[in-house]
């Protein structure tokens, strides 16, 4: 009998072990592989497409498309290839810059920037479909697959070219 209490912990413990394990190995089954991006707007329902506007910053407007149903517009914009960084105080829930645009030298991306010069976020129901201001930020708002999502470096203006 004193024996059966001497391996009661240890049987705990392995159980707890197994147990983790296989919770691990469920979460990673369920992930979802990210998707590659296309360098143009997306057909029809296949994606989410994304327009950057550099404005001021150099490097004109780009297209990508985000294929799937991204859950947030955060994850719209990095799945269209765009690299983001947030700021110290907010992390990725206030974009700071897209694609290393403004520079640290101009803005050291932490706080947020002046009302001046940051990255305003737009959509548009679809091609061809006025931009409308997100009164939401992009790690709250879920874009529809045909949708497009719109950044604008500046002033808070839209961007630049017709929702594609």
């Amino acid at each position: 009998m004193l024996m059966s209490h001497v391996y009661d912990p240890v049987r705990r413990w392995l159980a707890s072990i197994a147990v983790a394990a296989v919770v691990a190995v469920g979460l990673i089954a369920v992930e979802p592989s990210p998707r590659a991006a296309q360098a143009a707007a997306c057909t029809g329902t296949t994606g989410v497409t994304v327009v950057v506007d550099y404005g001021s910053l150099g490097g004109g407007v780009q297209v990508a498309c985000a294929l799937g149903d991204p859950a947030t517009g955060l994850a719209a914009l990095q799945g269209a290839s765009f690299t983001v960084t947030g700021t110290q105080r907010w992390g990725l829930a206030f974009v700071c810059r897209i694609n290393g645009k403004p520079t640290a030298a101009t803005e050291p991306c932490i706080n947020t920037p002046p009302a001046s010069a940051y990255w305003s976020y737009w959509h548009a129901s679809g091609s061809g479909a006025a931009w409308t201001y997100s009164t939401l930020g992009a790690t709250s708002y879920n874009p529809a697959p045909g949708t497009v999502e719109g950044w604008s470096f500046g002033a808070g203006a839209a961007p630049s070219i017709t929702a594609p």
